[in-house]
């Protein structure tokens, strides 16, 4: 389970340190093999899977019938632009520079745990959704019976 929000700085190279905190369960949960993919829903933001999770997901996305364009559109951005990167000797992994561009990831970005997966968002973009509220409209019924 990955939860938490960790300030990243992302080296001339393109490379991410995995904080220390999560290099140990990655090395024994997928044995150091993510995938990084786009967030189809959140623009700004790349998710980094562990291997495992991503295949069942890579499985259901690619089941989706192919005769709907939002079916197609997220089989291209998840499946098609995946990518496997594996921690170097420094536990640094490298994003592909066509990800980075797109998601506007430059020096600095935030890396968030959420528990089957990672985010990664540019800072910009973290930063003008997290000073986002949810407003009272925005509740679902599934909101309103948590206990917060």
């Amino acid at each position: 389970m990955f939860q938490g929000e960790t300030a990243i700085t992302v080296d001339d190279k393109g490379r991410l340190a995995i904080p220390t905190a999560y290099r140990d369960q990655i090395a024994g949960e997928c044995a150091n093999r993510l995938v990084i993919t786009y967030n189809p829903f959140e623009p700004g933001c790349l998710w980094l899977f562990p291997h495992a999770e991503w295949e069942q997901v890579r499985d259901q996305v690619n089941a989706l019938p192919k005769v709907k364009a939002a079916h197609r559109d997220m089989q291209m951005k998840l499946v098609g632009a995946a990518a496997e990167v594996e921690p170097d000797g420094s536990a640094r992994v490298l994003l592909p520079a066509s990800q980075r561009a797109a998601a506007g990831i430059e020096k600095k970005a935030v890396l968030l745990g959420m528990g089957n997966k990672f985010e990664l968002w540019s800072e910009q973009a973290h930063l003008a959704k997290i000073r986002q509220s949810i407003g009272e409209d925005d509740i679902t019924d599934e909101m309103a019976v948590l206990r917060l």
